[in-house]
């Protein structure tokens, strides 16, 4: 039943900001503003127009990955970004899927990795996982990677079962609800350096907790995509000290009937630009081709394996 909601809603998001497809238009699922989905996708499109001015898109917002990878099975979506971990539970049918498989969509690249942050305020006195036990904590929005992060972060470290007071709110209403103080942290799983943190640090004295070794090193046995990251200190405005934490793959989607040229041409826009987005995002977005490839466990679109042959790089375009 849950799964059920998720999925109205997310089709309701759809539909209220309008889901045409004429004359071509890439409809483009970009989660919620504030995130780096949202940024990604805004700067991606603008280049991709102003080098090809055949190509048009529509950005949407949407609740997250999970949404997204669903709005793209059945069609409300043309491209998407979802997080690695994700898109194998739902193109594989796992258990937070239902086991329901939702294909009918492929890779496009390997983007940038997305760090699990957890932000409190500077006065607060959570020091670390542990002392969010008893606390009001934001674990993202209904069907987003952070929702699933957040949970089994707190789920090994024994932070489940009513021992933290979970509330499912977008990064903007969080970033809100710390401030009011409604709320005493957040989770974001997002790319560094995410505009809503960014925003609330310039404004207030803010906060990360770490991901200690022991929880690190469990999530990283239980769940093959999490890899250790450190969030280098002053990525944030008043972060003095480095982060240590984990991190999952973005991974750019699309709809598996789009044509094989538009595809080609919009992975070759990915990697001739990878630099303008670095600089526009202000994030590290050092990925090339070798990189984009690994630790993609779906198939590949046509259009994306036609690209990488030419740089020397088979991916395969079949399931396994």
């Amino acid at each position: 039943m849950k799964k059920l909601l998720c999925i109205i809603l997310s089709l309701v998001t759809i539909t209220l900001t309008g889901c045409g497809n004429d004359n071509g238009t890439i409809r483009f699922g970009a989660a919620g503003l504030g995130g780096m989905y949202y940024s990604f996708s805004t700067a991606f499109t603008e280049l991709a127009t102003k080098e090809n001015d055949k190509l048009k898109f529509d950005v949407k917002t949407t609740a997250g990955s999970a949404a997204n990878i669903r709005l793209l099975s059945k069609g409300y979506i043309d491209m998407g970004i979802s997080q690695m971990d994700l898109i194998d539970d739902a193109y594989y049918g796992s258990k937070d899927f239902d086991g329901q498989k939702y294909t009918g969509y492929s890779a496009i690249a390997g983007l940038y990795k997305e760090a699990c942050q957890i932000v409190v305020l500077d006065k607060s006195s959570i020091k670390t996982l542990d002392d969010l036990q008893g606390k009001t904590v934001s674990i993202g929005a209904t069907d987003s990677g952070t929702e699933l992060n957040a949970t089994q972060i707190l789920k090994v470290c024994g932070l489940w079962d009513n021992l933290v007071k979970t509330k499912n709110l977008d990064y903007t209403d969080a970033a809100k609800q710390l401030e009011n103080g409604s709320i005493d942290a957040f989770f974001c799983t997002s790319g560094i350096q995410t505009t809503v943190i960014e925003e609330l640090a310039k404004q207030y004295k803010i906060r990360f907790i770490d991901i200690d070794n022991k929880c690190a090193q469990k999530l990283k046995t239980s769940y093959k995509f999490y890899d250790s990251y450190t969030i280098p200190a002053g990525t944030y405005t008043g972060q003095t000290k480095d982060v240590s934490t984990l991190c999952v793959k973005s991974v750019l989607l699309v709809k598996n009937n789009m044509s094989e040229d538009t595809v080609k041409d919009l992975t070759s826009l990915l990697f001739k630009h990878a630099k303008d987005f670095q600089y526009s995002l202000q994030m590290d977005l050092n990925f090339d081709e070798e990189d984009s490839t690994k630790g993609v466990t779906i198939p590949f679109h046509p259009g994306a394996c036609a690209y990488y042959k030419e740089k020397g790089i088979t991916v395969s375009s079949s399931a396994k």
